[in-house]
């Protein structure tokens, strides 16, 4: 079982910054592969970033290639999702996902992330 808690969501101007960090409880947080959800309003969850176990293999969607960054710490059991330069079309809750097997089986409860124009 492991709980996930995001934070760092926040309201930020066009061009702006934010850091999102998933903690992590219990000991297994090192052999789950993670990622990073957004849902926006009215539309469907999207899957933002995503890590290995081993924090060596990321894969990013498309319209933040190059501009977020997802990271981890496994001996802080946190995950990180850097965005820079962002936009207001990033505007959604985030969520932090763990993966078991082919399946994210265990979610957070959500970060908002507000960009203005």
């Amino acid at each position: 079982q492991v709980q996930l808690v995001e934070s760092g969501g926040g309201l930020v101007q066009a061009g702006g910054s934010l850091r999102l960090s998933c903690a992590a409880s219990g000991r297994a947080f090192s052999t789950y592969d993670m990622g990073w959800f957004r849902q926006a309003p009215g539309k469907e969850r999207e899957t933002v970033a995503t890590i290995a176990w081993s924090g060596g293999d990321t894969h990013y969607t498309d319209s933040v290639k190059g501009r977020f960054t997802i990271s981890r710490d496994n001996a802080k059991n946190t995950m990180y999702l850097q965005m820079n330069t962002l936009k207001p079309e990033d505007t959604a809750v985030y969520y932090c996902a763990a993966k078991r097997g082919s399946q994210y089986i265990y979610w957070g409860q959500g970060t908002q992330v507000t960009v203005s124009s």
